[in-house]
């Protein structure tokens, strides 16, 4: 079912949002040559109770982090450990936050040291496309045409969009309904105002599919290619959606 928040709610939601994206600026400052993954959680452990936050994924459904670290050609849900990394990766931070019953949900995806162009391009058309999908976040608008825009935009740049795993609902559970696909299906569900959803783009360098890793949490391009991964928690309003974090 879909949830409609109250005003009153996504004040917490905001807040907890604001929470959310200063970890993620911290995240995005540590993330260097020479620290290995584990490191990052660590700072999001850390960030998380100095600032009154739980973080959303620790133990979510056995996952075993605080924070997914999925590098080069790891798309999402990558586990913190020992890896270190090094100058060129492209490293995707996805990290969820927990304030008073409700949760934020975003991602990022930086360069460590200097990276190839090919790279920089991905980053940016990944960001690129988040921001033409929650262009299209407006009450009275479809499901869908976040999906076409993000879509069209992407492959207008060469690049592919993830099929497999989609964007969500998300508030009072950390995914909810709807799911939110990055291409077109066909199939939609009218927007309504006081639904907070995830918009989450990843995309990859080469071909769309993916395959599992060993540890059947960490997803991988089917190819091998780099992929790039963006997220915002947004709120639907009349107007533009409001960007929560």
């Amino acid at each position: 079912m879909v949830i409609i928040k109250s005003a009153e709610e996504i004040v917490i939601m905001r807040k907890c949002g604001k929470i959310l994206a200063a970890i993620l600026d911290r995240l995005r400052t540590e993330t260097r040559p020479g620290i290995k993954t584990s490191q990052l959680d660590i700072i999001v452990a850390e960030e998380s109770e100095k600032r009154g936050v739980v973080p959303s994924f620790k133990n979510y459904r056995g996952f075993p982090a605080n924070l997914c670290v999925s590098v080069n050609d790891e798309i999402v849900h990558g586990i913190p450990g020992e890896r270190i990394l090094q100058e060129g990766d492209i490293v995707s931070l996805d990290v969820g936050a927990k304030l008073n019953g409700f949760h934020t949900d975003a991602a990022i995806t930086v360069g460590v040291g200097r990276i190839s162009k090919e790279a920089e391009e991905l980053i940016a058309v990944t960001e690129g496309s988040l921001k033409s999908g929650i262009a299209q976040a407006t009450s009275g608008a479809q499901i869908d045409d976040i999906s076409s825009a993000i879509q069209h935009y992407v492959e207008s740049k060469g690049f592919s969009v993830v099929r497999e795993y989609t964007g969500h609902g998300v508030g009072r559970d950390l995914h909810e309904e709807p799911p939110i696909p990055n291409f077109a299906t066909g199939k939609s569900l009218l927007l309504r105002k006081g639904m907070t959803l995830a918009i989450e783009p990843m995309v990859n360098a080469g071909d769309w599919r993916t395959k599992l890793a060993a540890d059947q949490w960490m997803v991988l391009t089917a190819d091998g290619s780099l992929s790039a991964h963006f997220e915002h928690t947004i709120a639907v309003t009349d107007n533009v959606a409001e960007i929560l974090v």
